[in-house]
């Protein structure tokens, strides 16, 4: 008998998938991928992935990035703390994971959901809506507080024996750490995240994108996670990068939907600007870059490629953004 586990990376979704499989059932791994969890990458390959290798078991990956977009902009059950829709976001993996699961002729799936573990998506009245609105009521099995629920198909047709299942509740982690032990489960992320929208300063970004830009894509996702984010009195939008990386980065990702502001005379950072903005604001946005100069003050040219043309802009020693406006514009 064949059953899927979605596996995140964490300890849960390993330990529930071993639970199963030590009663004998052929385990397949699945897997969501999508732009806001890239903070639980290692350098080499995902902490999913080195969960499924620990573990023995193929892993399915389904890249939802563009799906997410629209979730974050409506999300039927709302946000988190920050701007995280935790029960979208598990009713539309349980979805994808059920269809996998019908593709490879599995007969239930296997979540490492922990009643009262986490506050949106982890309370029982959630799990019941994530099961009604997956489609797939009674085919979830969740192996580490299965006493503690209604018997699932599985258990109620002895494919999975009842007792080999566990009763944890809460937010500790002790009984899961003492369980890796038994299992020899070493291959796992920190218990504090991964996805970026629950990260308070992401999620102060994303709110003011959705606020000026409803229409927003991947790519302004991205540009998210790197540099320093202001928002001008005009409405118009700043980037400035940190260090060369970011620079870097933000030139690639700049395109023709931004205004680029680099120094020629002193090293300094990249700063990107909106298309929308004024003649004020790109004065604003020069100033900004003379700021986080390394030579902060100094008299320096900027080149400014705007509709891919070149224009010199020249500011004079001692020019800069006072901390006040600084702070009264930084959005995180």
């Amino acid at each position: 008998m064949k059953a899927v586990a979605l596996i995140s990376g964490g300890l849960d979704s390993a330990l529930s998938a071993k639970i199963v499989m030590e009663q004998g059932i052929d385990v397949y791994g699945f897997t969501v991928a999508h732009v806001f969890s890239e903070s639980i990458k290692s350098a080499t390959s995902s902490y999913a992935e080195k969960s499924a290798d620990e573990l023995g078991i193929t892993l399915h990956s389904h890249e939802a990035s563009r799906d997410f977009l629209n979730i974050i902009k409506y999300p039927k059950y709302g946000y988190g703390k920050n701007m995280n829709p935790c029960l979208d976001c598990r009713v539309h993996m349980l979805i994808k994971a059920g269809q996998y699961m019908k593709e490879i002729g599995a007969s239930f799936l296997i979540t490492g959901e922990v009643l009262g573990e986490r506050p949106m998506s982890q309370r029982r009245d959630a799990m019941n809506i994530a099961d009604r609105d997956s489609g797939l009521k009674g085919l979830i099995l969740r192996p580490l507080s299965a006493k503690l629920l209604t018997p699932t198909v599985p258990e109620i047709k002895g494919w999975i024996d009842r007792d080999g299942l566990f009763n944890i509740q809460g937010r500790s982690r002790k009984h899961q750490f003492m369980l890796a032990k038994r299992y020899e489960i070493r291959e796992f992320s920190t218990p504090a995240g991964g996805c970026l929208l629950t990260e308070p300063n992401f999620a102060r970004r994303i709110k003011d994108l959705t606020k000026f830009k409803s229409d927003f894509t991947l790519n302004d996702i991205e540009l998210l996670k790197i540099g320093r984010h202001f928002r001008l009195p005009s409405g118009a939008k700043v980037i400035i990068g940190r260090n060369e990386r970011e620079n870097n980065k933000l030139l690639k990702l700049a395109g023709d939907k931004m205004i680029c502001i680099e120094p020629q005379s002193v090293p300094g950072p990249v700063v990107l600007l909106g298309r929308n903005a004024n003649n004020e604001d790109i004065r604003i946005a020069s100033l900004l870059c003379s700021t986080y100069c390394k030579k902060a003050g100094a008299s320096m040219s900027i080149d400014m490629l705007k509709n891919k043309q070149c224009q010199e802009i020249k500011l004079e020693r001692g020019e800069r953004v006072s901390d006040k406006d600084i702070e009264s514009w930084r959005i995180a």
